[in-house]
């Protein structure tokens, strides 16, 4: 292990080099490579500085063993540094674990109603409001794309763009069917009803990585419509492209510019034909290997929000850990549930690495 960090600490210092080299800043996309890769590594290298650092404190600490004066002293220093030493090879196992190539990236969220009727609209639009707490108390933007609302407040879809460093290395968590069981605004007899959302989400693919034909795009303007199809602009603004070889169809009629909508239908569709590209050439290993936090897909149940006894389960959790108050969740509170599958994951895949 200590030879692989070296070569990547070597890796670092090199990428400082060629950082500080001024014909690099005359190439855009090689300093924003450059510096992705950098970024990327330097919890690495940071880990294994003061690991080396831990070494060099033991090994002093040991040289003043022999000194009746110092030996108490020495055996605490040593005590500390194995401590550290101990503490940070468990950590740099789970640094050097293979990364997700996409979780520095934005990401592409889409919310759908599904079977309950009016009631999963208004989940869909309780899911939307708590991602976007979420989104706020990161510090992260969101933007939405396009939705489609019922005329008693409901969303039978809404899309919507999240950008910020490591959105994806949490949010892609969040892939699935969600769950809830309440008595509906709309029931007068006070029976509690199950209903469902699907939660898509997609890694935002960049320009210069996955390119469109523009020969295979069907583009068609439309005006765009409010609650219940009610016109809510006299112009063709919103935008609707069609992806010939693929069939994938995308809509935006969120902004009054058809440039705007244009720009972010295509943000969209290019994150869908990615993630399509991706899962093509991830199948066979997808095959192999099942995470204990599930795959992601989108057909899967992944969690309940109970709301008569005040809970949230998240299904790809065991023990105690998979409740957490839907007080907080609900309002946001993400964190602690998306912390627990990043640590089922990380076992998973230290297990399957042997560690």
């Amino acid at each position: 292990m200590l030879d692989k960090l070296k070569t990547i600490a070597d890796r670092y210092e090199a990428l400082s080099s060629q950082l500080e080299d001024p014909a690099t800043y005359g190439s855009p996309d090689l300093l924003r490579r450059l510096t992705r890769e950098q970024k990327e590594i330097e919890p690495v290298v940071e880990a294994y500085r003061a690991y080396r650092r831990a070494e060099d404190d033991l090994a002093s600490a040991q040289e003043l063993l022999g000194d009746p004066e110092l030996k108490e002293m020495a055996q605490e220093e040593m005590q500390a540094a194995k401590a550290d030493m101990e503490r940070l090879r468990e950590e740099l196992k789970l640094l050097l674990l293979p990364r997700d190539p996409n979780d520095s990236r934005s990401v592409v969220m889409e919310i759908r109603g599904g079977v309950g009727g009016e009631e999963a609209m208004l989940f869909a639009s309780d899911l939307f409001r708590m991602y976007a707490m979420y989104v706020e108390g990161r510090g992260w933007k969101l933007e939405v794309v396009g939705r489609s609302e019922t005329e008693l407040g409901g969303l039978k879809e809404i899309s919507f763009l999240v950008e910020g460093e490591g959105a994806w290395s949490r949010l892609k968590f969040e892939s699935g069917t969600h769950r809830v069981q309440r008595v509906p605004e709309t029931e007068s007899s006070g029976r509690i009803q199950t209903s469902a959302a699907t939660v898509a989400v997609l890694p935002e693919a960049e320009e210069v990585e996955f390119s469109i034909d523009p020969g295979d795009l069907k583009i068609d303007t439309f005006r765009s419509s409010g609650a219940g199809g009610q016109h809510i602009n006299k112009t063709e603004s919103a935008i609707r492209i069609t992806h010939l070889p693929t069939g994938v169809v995308v809509e935006c009629q969120d902004e009054r510019s058809q440039y705007k909508n244009k720009d972010k239908a295509m943000k969209i569709l290019r994150s869908k034909l990615y993630e399509a590209e991706q899962a093509k050439q991830n199948a066979a290993i997808a095959a192999q290997r099942r995470s204990q936090v599930g795959s992601g897909d989108r057909s899967e149940r992944i969690r309940t929000y109970n709301f008569p006894q005040g809970r949230v389960t998240d299904h790809r959790l065991t023990g105690d850990v998979k409740n957490f108050s839907i007080d907080s969740v609900i309002n946001g509170g993400l964190d602690p549930i998306i912390d627990a599958l990043v640590t089922a994951d990380q076992a998973a895949r230290l297990a399957e690495a042997g560690e």
